[in-house]
């Protein structure tokens, strides 16, 4: 993992690229959490894993020890010894304090798995959940999983680098797949969301910085506003509305986090016709302006570790 900073603003967020080690495979790094330390105090300062940062590439974070607070997409997580955390390319993420928490961490690029895989562990699903917890059964496997993968990455010798990558791509292969087909959730199991709102769901996905019409929507998939709405209300519990606005909401407070851009360059890219109607529909769903909540998101990251939100996704115990 390297970071490169931009040095010309002074608040700018750090951007995190995928880069692997001379004579170690490309697209995979696995390491503990104290290497994690040693190396963001190198390069990057005591409150440098704190910024928001917005890779391209996966994070999978386990502990064996201690407890550890880290924010996904502005919802924050506590992590307990046998829980994971799942960070997709994309998502906005903030480290909390790393001085108590003992574990493993593996970061992967989509495309160091076969595509059968990707599919199968549904690796590019948007909405899949960030934090699980694993029963005794499927924790004591994955426990086994990662510390093989580990063990693999860290001891290859007596193998040709082509032989390591294929062990490693069959490794990783089994832990995605145990996290993504046998692991439910922070609590009750969802229902399956019902083929109308999966269509819905991956239309707006695919076209929310094009139309926030609900009617526009409907449209394309041949259904009716108020079918539309229900399959939403029934697969994520808000009409279909309000599905599409907090999508837009999402992807503006990422942007609003991870860069410098301008309102006004923010509102073009989602759709908006000015900074103006931007900054409205923003401060109408979120209580703050675009600014504000950039100035806020970014100065909660130089507190010491952050304390816990109303929000916070428990482990069950």
């Amino acid at each position: 993992m390297t970071v490169r900073k931009r040095q010309s603003k002074p608040r700018e967020i750090a951007d995190i690229g995928f880069a692997s080690a001379v004579g170690t495979p490309t697209g995979v790094e696995i390491m503990s959490l104290a290497e994690l330390r040693e190396r963001a105090a190198v390069h990057m300062g005591r409150a440098g894993l704190r910024v928001p940062q917005r890779p391209t590439f996966h994070h999978l974070i386990t502990l064996s020890s201690g407890s550890l607070w880290h924010t996904v997409d502005f919802t924050g997580y506590a992590l307990e010894p046998g829980s994971w955390l799942w960070i997709r390319p994309g998502q906005v993420q903030q480290w909390g304090d790393l001085d108590d928490a003992e574990g493993t961490l593996v970061l992967f690029e989509d495309d160091f798995l076969e595509p059968a895989t990707v599919a199968a562990a549904r690796m590019d699903d948007p909405y899949a959940p960030a934090l699980q917890v694993p029963d005794p059964e499927d924790r004591h496997a994955l426990e086994m999983a990662v510390n093989h993968l580990s063990l693999e990455f860290q001891e290859w010798h007596g193998i040709s680098l082509e032989a390591h990558v294929a062990v490693l791509r069959h490794l990783l292969a089994v832990l995605v797949l145990r996290l993504s087909q046998r692991i439910a959730p922070v609590g009750s199991p969802a229902p399956d969301p019902g083929e109308t709102f999966v269509d819905f769901r991956d239309a707006v996905e695919r076209d929310f910085t094009r139309t926030r019409r609900l009617e526009d929507y409907a449209q394309a998939l041949g259904y009716s506003p108020r079918t539309l709405s229900r399959a939403a209300l029934a697969g994520a519990g808000v009409g279909a509305k309000e599905f599409i606005d907090r999508r837009v909401v999402l992807e503006a407070k990422r942007l609003l986090a991870h860069g410098n851009q301008s309102a006004a360059r923010i509102a073009a890219q989602l759709g908006f016709t000015s900074a103006t109607n931007f900054s409205k529909f923003f401060h109408q769903r979120t209580g703050q302006s675009p600014i504000a909540f950039r100035s806020t998101v970014r100065g909660r990251s130089s507190q010491d570790g952050g304390s816990e939100a109303p929000d916070a996704r428990r482990p069950g115990r």
